[in-house]
C-alpha cells in the first residue's frame, strides 16, 4: 500500500513537470528542446518550482506550465515598462529583512549574558540583514523618484564664441576655469585673429632679435672733438 501511494505521488509529479510546447516548423526535436531549455522563462520557472514546490504541502507540487505562464507575464509586463511587480518584489524583500534583522537581534540580546560569541555571531547575521534592507529601499525609491538631467550653463556674448563652462572643470584647474569674465571668446570676422603683442598697428615691422650684437656706442671719453 505504501508503494502503490509512492508511485501514484511520483506519477503525478512527473505529470506537473510536463511543459507543453510547440515545435517551429520544420525544427528538429534537439532544437525545440535546447530552445526551451535555455528559454529565461522555462529557466527561471523550473528553478522557482524546485524552491517553492514545498510552500503550501509537501503533496502539491507546482505545475510547469502555470509557472511558466506567470514568468511570461511577469517578462512581458516589464518590456512594456511597468514596474509595478518590481516595486511589490522589493517592497516584499525590504519588510523581509528587516524582519530577519529584528528576530536576529533578539536572538543575539538573549544569549548576550552567558554565550558571548554566539550574541556576537547573530548581531553580525542582523546587521548584514539590516545593511541588505537599506540598499533594497534605496533601489525602491530610485525605482520611483525621475530621472535626473543635467543642464550645462552656457555663456554667449554678441560676437563671440559659446564656452561651456562644465567643460572647463572636468580637466581641472580650479573653480577659475569655469567663470565668465563677461567677455567674448573670439572677436572680427571669420578667419581672422587677434593682433600681437608689439605690432606695429601702421604696419611697420617688429625689430627681430637675431645672433648679432648690439652695435658699439663710442665712447665719450675718447671723443677728440671734446679734448683740451
Amino acid at each position: 500500500m505504501p508503494n502503490n501511494k509512492r508511485a501514484s505521488k511520483d506519477t503525478k509529479a512527473k505529470a506537473v513537470n510536463v511543459l507543453n510546447a510547440k515545435a517551429k516548423d520544420g525544427e528538429e526535436r534537439e532544437a525545440t528542446l535546447a530552445r526551451l531549455a535555455l528559454k529565461p522563462g522555462v529557466r527561471h520557472a523550473t528553478i522557482g518550482n524546485s524552491f517553492s514546490s514545498s510552500l503550501f504541502s509537501e503533496n502539491h507540487a507546482l505545475a510547469i506550465n502555470a509557472s511558466t505562464a506567470v514568468f511570461g507575464d511577469a517578462m512581458a509586463r516589464a518590456r512594456d515598462g511597468d514596474k509595478s511587480l518590481a516595486s511589490d518584489i522589493l517592497a516584499a524583500q525590504a519588510v523581509t529583512l528587516d524582519t530577519m534583522f529584528t528576530e536576529l537581534a533578539r536572538r543575539s540580546a538573549v544569549n548576550m549574558g552567558e554565550y558571548l560569541d554566539a550574541s556576537e555571531r547573530y548581531m553580525r547575521l542582523a546587521l548584514k540583514a539590516q545593511a541588505n534592507c537599506r540598499t533594497t529601499l534605496e533601489a525602491l525609491a530610485k525605482l520611483h523618484q525621475p530621472r535626473e538631467q543635467t543642464v550645462k550653463h552656457v555663456h554667449v556674448n554678441e560676437g563671440g564664441q559659446a564656452v561651456v563652462a562644465d567643460q572647463f572643470h572636468q580637466h581641472g584647474g580650479g573653480s577659475e576655469n569655469g567663470k565668465s569674465n563677461e567677455q567674448s571668446h573670439a572677436t572680427g570676422a571669420a578667419g581672422e585673429s587677434p593682433a600681437m603683442l608689439g605690432q606695429d598697428p601702421q604696419g611697420n615691422g617688429v625689430p627681430i632679435p637675431s645672433g648679432e650684437g648690439s652695435e658699439a656706442v663710442p665712447d665719450a671719453r675718447r671723443d677728440k672733438s671734446r679734448r683740451t
